[in-house]
């Protein structure tokens, strides 16, 4: 192997700027970057923490937004009155777009309070909260009972876990048997990366607070050591690449007053890594350093 390679390995806290405990960080990168999400990102109808999926039907971003819950949505056989687990939920879009659109009960859970208090409230004003329920809880970890939920959902959040295996075999257990399985984020295509490419990488993992990236064939192995059947994986990349581009030239506008908002100290340095991922996180998916891709299973009979 090349000197100038660096490899990275899997289930280890790769980030350099270490504030607290992993959970910690992530709770406090989403509460402090709220402001930035608010502002560009989501709005009132989506409440969308994740990148939109474009095909040749999507009109807007916004649009994109939802079109992401509904293309995991479509990997999951739901009815009115099935138990989902959104692990995950941040302050509460897509447990709410479920109840919503399929009349299912959503139990969302999530590491932020602050997470809790804005889901809860976004759930009463759009009068689901009879259906969706907001828990303090680690997906790797729940107090669940065994098999309580008929499916298990997770989008653009099990990138946070450690170990992603822990969250496999969590999401196992907690799932009824015949029940279905649903992820979508970002993977890690090689182990193997130059220095620039490393520089990217670590932009994202620092901004976002995520401790590292599982490559899909390792999740795909996690799924099968768990126990989960009928496997199905679509990379889904190029849809989502309009979303990159959106996130990195919003940067690139914004740059001088971000520079100006840090040098007066208006901004904290998570909100300041946060900007920064954006550039890192085009690279990361349009280099083909990492990719987005779409798992679903199914936990048999």
């Amino acid at each position: 192997m090349p000197n100038d390679l660096i490899t990275i390995e899997k289930d280890v806290d790769h980030r350099t700027e270490v504030r607290d405990d992993l959970l910690s960080d992530i709770a406090d990168y989403y509460d402090q970057s709220y402001w930035d999400y608010r502002t560009s990102w989501l709005n009132s109808k989506n409440l969308a923490i994740h990148y939109g999926y474009w095909s040749d039907k999507t009109q807007s971003h916004s649009d994109s937004l939802i079109e992401m819950n509904k293309v995991l949505a479509d990997q999951l056989d739901l009815k009115p009155g099935d138990h989902v687990l959104d692990a995950g939920c941040g302050i509460g879009g897509s447990s709410i777009w479920l109840a919503e659109h399929y009349g299912v009960k959503v139990t969302g859970i999530t590491i932020s309070p602050t997470q809790i208090e804005q889901a809860n409230k976004n759930a009463k004003k759009r009068g689901v909260d009879h259906l969706v329920t907001f828990k303090l809880q680690d997906y790797t970890h729940t107090s669940f009972a065994d098999e309580t939920f008929d499916h298990v959902w997770g989008l653009e959040s099990i990138c946070y876990a450690l170990k992603k295996s822990d969250f496999v075999t969590e999401a196992f257990r907690v799932l009824k048997k015949g029940g279905c399985f649903a992820v979508a984020d970002g993977f890690a295509n090689k182990r193997e990366l130059t220095k620039v490419e490393w520089k990217h990488v670590l932009k994202v993992l620092n901004g976002w607070s995520m401790p590292n990236m599982s490559m899909p064939s390792e999740f795909e192995s996690f799924m099968k050591d768990s126990g989960f059947s009928d496997i199905y994986y679509r990379d889904i990349t190029n849809n989502t690449l309009p979303s990159s581009k959106r996130l990195y030239y919003t940067a690139l506008l914004t740059y001088p007053m971000e520079k100006i908002m840090s040098w007066l100290r208006l901004r904290t340095s998570v909100q300041s890594g946060n900007f920064n991922a954006c550039f890192g996180q085009y690279h990361v998916l349009h280099d083909g350093i990492g990719c987005y891709g779409l798992f679903s299973a199914r936990k048999s009979a």
